[in-house]
């Protein structure tokens, strides 16, 4: 019998981190997915991954900070034994992210110290130490935004570091092609969750006015994106490579 695949998703307790580690469940795979410092949500999303019928862990992990690498990817290989019977992973995807919204002129270099850490080189770093965990032909899934492609005044930092991620992409599909591993980018829309301080689902102003530019009328949601996470996850993608799928309705087209 084919030993299950394990992803790794970080972020991976709610909003569309959650959604992501629930398809790729609902996919036949089993879950290390990472949190921040709500213990609760993330023991609430292994139970559901387990009902399921998958088997799921949670570890604790500030992306932000690359100087706990090490010590969390001894955690991971601690998960990988007791929970998986295992000593190597097969995906990881890159979700956990924080918004900040402020105009160009007046963002902080604190902010923009923050969206790299956490962003750009927390994605580097922790892909990187991944690598020697990871079994060959599996795969990588960063997570962009629309905003890379079109912008929105406010977002010039954050779109930035997602603009860093895409090329990185394609220097890791390239690099790590010789062991079967690909990279893909998805890069959603505007959704509905409590990212960014909720502003797409409280402010109905924002909610109208992002529905009236997408092609489907409406805003995204958090399961808009978990499947499409999935599908480069499973075989069925396994020709899809160093690509950037956005999900976004049909965004500003």
């Amino acid at each position: 019998m084919a030993q299950t695949k394990i992803a790794l998703v970080t972020g991976g307790s709610r909003g569309l981190g959650k959604d992501m580690a629930l398809s790729l469940a609902k996919k036949g795979l089993n879950i290390i997915l990472t949190y921040n410092s709500k213990k609760d949500e993330a023991e609430e999303t292994v139970a559901a991954i387990e009902a399921i019928g998958q088997k799921a862990a949670a570890l604790q992990l500030n992306v932000g900070d690359a100087n706990s690498f090490d010590a969390f990817i001894e955690e991971t290989k601690n998960a990988l034994q007791n929970t998986f019977g295992t000593d190597k992973l097969d995906y990881i995807i890159n979700n956990a992210g924080v918004g900040v919204h402020a105009s160009f002129a007046e963002t902080t270099e604190e902010q923009f110290d923050m969206l790299v850490n956490i962003h750009f080189k927390g994605a580097f770093f922790l892909t990187q130490k991944v690598l020697p965990v990871m079994n060959d032909g599996g795969g990588i899934v960063n997570i962009s935004t629309g905003l890379a492609r079109f912008s929105t005044p406010g977002y010039a930092a954050y779109a930035s570091m997602k603009g860093a991620i895409e090329t990185l992409t394609k220097y890791q599909a390239k690099e790590l092609g010789a062991r079967g591993i690909r990279a893909n980018v998805v890069a959603p829309g505007a959704i509905e969750t409590d990212f960014g301080g909720g502003v797409v689902r409280d402010n109905a102003e924002v909610n109208k006015g992002i529905a009236s530019v997408t092609a489907l009328g409406r805003v995204g949601q958090a399961d808009d994106i978990g499947s499409v996470v999935a599908f480069l996850c499973t075989d069925d993608a396994k020709w899809v490579n160093a690509q950037r799928i956005e999900a976004s309705g049909g965004m500003f087209l």
